[in-house]
């Protein structure tokens, strides 16, 4: 699940035309595999985060 809506500009970066004038199906296709890699590395990021709260939250012996 993401955790921030997506920022799709108004104009597709993948045809180079307006998102609302046709279906953009296979472009978001592309960007899914384009940007997989990027938002693996942010959910991990945000994972590790969480955990490293979590650790300065338990009491220390």
């Amino acid at each position: 699940m993401a955790t921030h809506s997506l920022d799709l500009p108004v104009m597709c970066d993948i045809c180079g035309k307006a998102r609302s004038t046709r279906n953009h199906a296979n472009c978001s296709r592309i960007r899914q595999q384009r940007k997989n890699v990027e938002w693996q590395s942010y959910m991990a990021n945000v994972a590790a985060k969480k955990l490293q709260q979590i650790q300065c939250l338990q009491p220390r012996r």
